[in-house]
């Protein structure tokens, strides 16, 4: 498919920049969705894509999703994210994620980035060396670090929020979840679930992490084939994206899908499947959110009590979208989508009506501190 028709197909982005270092080996792509509410803000993510073209569908996928995600969560954020073609154990330098700062640095803040799947808060730090546009930056240096324990807190609100409206109330205790992925943030999950009580079954292609954080949290532990199918009440997919799918929906044994993954629907008539199979979605970037309200708190004077505080919020933005969904009679995927453009038409209307500091869209991260 031709590139800007590929473009055109995943969202009406503002901008799509590729960067390339050929000395360095750097190949990257930044893809600024819209910025309505506010500058771009999303992570970098490090991945052996097969294709450059898988990697341009990905970017574009979870920068319209962190559009959706910002307005949704009630921050004066824009949606955009970057994603570098490499193998994240492997390709690593630091001249690399410097050179990806300088071209973050030339958007002007047009686009703040972060850490996310594949990178950390080191590689963070080699890009704040060239770059103010970047959050998630170590403590020492003024940041908030690893932004994964409060996506995770967001992510637990979602689930309490999700078995509220499905079975009646918020307490964890004896609810059966199965999370599919222990990275940052599957891993933090497990440990919220196991402080309430929850029945946790896990898994990741990474054997060794599985047995780790199994024994550790009480939690019992499947193949990564078998997570879909496993009987529970909570499916929480916590790994990479389309995880409901033509193969997978089939075997879901859950009342409930509420997870940390972003993308987690392949197809937006999988969020109408899984209504039809009376299984509640809790869509995903309104799930998720708990990790961009971090950056957010960082941007404004970082508080780590005021950022798990903001987090809780998840819990009322999702019962919002199940209202909307139920009044309307349409799946939860479209009443998060409604609320969130209705947003970003109303208050993106109203940001282009002011002048001065308070409205510049992509004023300097000391200015924004310093309001």
């Amino acid at each position: 498919m031709d590139t800007f028709e590929l473009i055109s197909k995943h969202g009406d982005h503002e901008q799509v920049v590729f960067c390339h270092d050929k000395d360095i080996g750097l190949k990257a792509i930044i893809a600024i969705h819209n910025t309505a509410l506010g500058p771009a803000l999303g992570g970098t993510r490090m991945w052996s894509y097969k294709t450059e073209e898988e990697a341009l569908v990905d970017v574009l996928r979870l920068s319209r999703g962190m559009t959706y995600k910002a307005a949704t969560a009630g921050l004066n954020l824009g949606g955009g994210k970057a994603v570098i073609i490499g193998d994240p154990k492997t390709m690593k330098t630091e001249a690399m994620f410097r050179a990806f700062g300088r071209f973050v640095n030339s958007l002007n803040g047009r686009y703040i980035t972060a850490e996310d799947v594949g990178t950390t808060v080191r590689d963070m730090e080699y890009v704040f060396m060239e770059t103010p546009w970047v959050t998630g930056i170590p403590k020492a240096f003024g940041g908030s670090g690893d932004p994964s324990p409060y996506t995770a807190h967001g992510v637990l609100m979602a689930i309490k929020a999700a078995v509220k409206e499905r079975l009646g109330g918020d307490s964890l205790k004896g609810v059966r979840i199965a999370v599919q992925g222990l990275g940052n943030v599957g891993y933090h999950l497990v440990e919220y679930l196991s402080k309430e009580n929850a029945i946790v079954t896990v898994t990741d292609i990474d054997q060794e992490k599985v047995k780790r954080i199994a024994e550790k949290f009480h939690a019992k532990a499947v193949s990564p084939d078998e997570i879909a199918s496993v009987e529970c009440d909570v499916f929480a997919p916590c790994a990479m994206g389309a995880v409901i799918n033509d193969d997978s929906i089939g075997k879901l044994k859950c009342k409930i899908v509420a997870g940390g993954a972003n993308n987690q629907l392949a197809e937006p008539r999988h969020g109408n499947m899984l209504r039809e199979m009376n299984i509640l979605y809790a869509p995903d970037y309104v799930a998720n959110a708990g990790g961009l309200m971090n950056v957010f708190v960082e941007l404004e004077g970082y508080s780590p009590d005021r950022a798990l505080d903001k987090t809780t919020q998840v819990y009322e933005n999702m019962m919002q979208v199940f209202a909307i969904a139920k009044k309307e009679g349409i799946s939860t995927h479209v009443a998060a989508d409604r609320l969130a453009e209705e947003r970003i038409k109303v208050i993106g209307r109203l940001k282009q009506t002011h002048l001065g500091l308070a409205s510049r869209p992509y004023a300097t991260l000391k200015e924004v501190k310093n309001r």
